[in-house]
This record gives structure tokens, C-alpha cells and sequence, in this order.
């Protein structure tokens, strides 16, 4: 996970891919960008940009289980 992770956000995190998608509306944590991989694309990585400083801010990791997002056990609602 933390390789795919890394690969992923290194270079363009701000680039809409297959499976890294800019939110239209904020997600759980208020998410502004979220990572699909793994199979079945179960996994999901929750970040946000802050251009200022050049950063990615991982929110939250979690699993999707059907239409539901599990992070830490518990389900993840908006």
C-alpha cells in the first residue's frame, strides 16, 4: 500500500488519472482527492494538496466494501 501510495503522489497528485479523481464534493475528512488501487481498486487513499508549501496531506486510507468505505474498522459516512 505505502509503494503504491508513493508512487502515486510523487509526481502530479493534481492530475486526474483512471483512478485518482479530483471530489466535486468534499469526501469523508472533507478529502479533496482520492486513489482507487488494489484488487478490485478496494483500497482508497483520502488526500488533500497544499500548493503553498508543495505538500500532499494523507487523510485517510481505508477499504471499499461494496458501496460502503471502511477506515479503522468502522464505516466511513459523509
Amino acid at each position: 500500500i505505502r509503494k503504491t501510495i508513493e508512487e502515486q503522489l510523487q509526481s502530479e497528485p493534481d492530475t486526474e488519472t483512471t483512478n485518482r479523481k479530483f471530489l466535486k464534493y468534499p469526501g469523508v475528512y472533507d478529502a479533496e482527492w482520492e486513489i482507487r488501487f488494489g484488487p478490485d481498486n478496494q483500497f482508497r487513499v483520502l488526500y488533500e494538496i497544499n500548493r503553498e508549501y508543495n505538500e500532499v496531506h494523507i487523510l485517510a486510507i481505508g477499504m471499499k466494501q461494496r458501496n460502503r468505505l471502511i477506515i479503522a474498522g468502522k464505516e466511513a459516512r459523509q
